[in-house]
């Protein structure tokens, strides 16, 4: 008795599809862990990268008439983590630790002064200036001092930077150092140097050109 071919093949169900998926994928990760643990195997399958940016291209010019005063230096520890509910930090979640090193410049604008906010006396020996306050400039984070300390992140988190255009993108947390070093720079006393340099820098040029007496005064 001979049974029909047709009955020896039974239909996968399609749990078992999604199980041979997963499986797939969990394989593929674990072996990109082993290659970047061992050198030889990286360098087979090692990348190259090339430049392939075009020129630079100026897209305006803008005269600035302020004079920059004073510069602070500044560093902090971001420590951002994001929980899923219900679910373990294993399976979903991240934790990046991130130090970020950036300057912010104090300046004061010089373009708007006028007539008025500029007195000199009939003899030339004395003037008065009256100058806005300074102000602080945007906090610019250098890429050259600013890093990633460790980054934690679930299951769930590292299988979708495989389909991620930008995978391990800090996006996140260079804007929350910017935002840190923003308000570190407020509180810092930063602009009161940079009116103190000003004052310092006008008295000299104008006693250099034979003022005696020069009073600089600060105001909206």
């Amino acid at each position: 008795m001979t049974t029909p071919i047709g009955r020896l093949h039974r239909r996968v169900p399609g749990w078992a599809k999604v199980l041979a998926a997963v499986v797939l994928i969990l394989a593929v990760f674990f072996a990109g862990i082993r290659l970047s643990l061992l050198p030889g195997l990286k360098d087979l399958f090692g990348t190259e990268t090339r430049d392939r940016s075009g020129p630079a291209l100026l897209e305006s010019i803008q005269d600035i008439s302020r004079y920059d005063a004073a510069s602070g230096n500044f560093q902090v520890v971001v420590d951002l983590e994001k929980d899923a509910k219900f679910l373990p930090d294993a399976v979903r979640g991240s934790r990046t630790l991130y130090v970020g090193a950036g300057t912010v410049d104090a300046y004061v604008d010089l373009g708007g002064l006028g007539e008025d906010d500029v007195r000199v006396d009939e003899e030339r020996t004395s003037a008065t200036l009256r100058l806005p306050h300074a102000r602080l400039g945007t906090p610019a984070l250098d890429p050259e001092r600013s890093y990633a300390v460790s980054k934690q992140r679930g299951l769930l988190d590292r299988l979708g930077d495989f389909f991620s255009d930008n995978p391990n993108s800090e996006q996140a947390v260079q804007k929350l150092a910017v935002r840190h070093i923003g308000t570190a720079a407020k509180e810092s006393g930063l602009t009161a140097r940079a009116e103190s340099n000003t004052t310092d820098m006008l008295e000299g040029l104008l006693r250099s050109l034979g003022f005696e007496k020069v009073r600089v005064t600060y105001g909206e």
